[in-house]
């Protein structure tokens, strides 16, 4: 970022402190079309790609603005949680063998006295249940989200490498 431009970002942050993340979009577009007027791109055929790109860049960023904004439901989580140890102490129950009645003709008698299958499924279920809940704010600032400032940090970087080889 060019010290201008920071200039102009703080300048909008002062009158406005909604995200700023199409400024830069804004500003790639007018180079792409100053570069078309400069002969720089060959075709307007190139500048419409580059601009459809930008586009899908901008729409991409408003989904993931989306995601970052609006938070699942507190009750939905509780609800999940719930109903996941409900259905599990009811199958523990379920599943139990039953040994036969004294007196009775059946010569079944049980060999399992843990139920596995159970147990798996309990740990997968519970896995998956703390997966969810790390994920519900995938962008906080906790030891297993989404290290988002590395990821913008590193594609600047890159960004800038492409610009100076060229």
């Amino acid at each position: 970022m060019l010290e201008s431009e920071r200039k102009v970002f703080e300048k909008m942050d002062g009158k406005s402190p909604m995200s700023k993340y199409w400024m830069p979009l804004v500003w790639a577009t007018n180079i792409i079309n100053r570069a078309r007027k400069e002969g720089l791109i060959a075709s307007d055929h190139i500048v419409q790609t580059l601009l459809v790109e930008l586009s899908d860049i901008r729409r991409r960023l408003g989904a993931l603005i989306g995601y970052d904004t609006v938070c699942v439901p507190l009750v939905y989580t509780q609800v999940v949680t719930l109903a996941l140890y409900t259905y599990f102490v009811a199958a523990l129950m379920g599943r139990q063998l039953v040994p036969a009645a004294p007196g009775s003709t059946s010569k079944y008698e049980p060999d399992v006295y843990f139920p596995l299958f159970t147990a798996l499924q309990f740990c997968f279920y519970v896995g998956w249940l703390k997966v969810a809940e790390v994920l519900i704010n995938p962008f906080g600032e906790d030891d297993d989200d989404i290290e988002l400032n590395w990821l913008i940090d590193r594609h600047i970087k890159v960004c800038i490498l492409l610009v100076y080889l060229h």
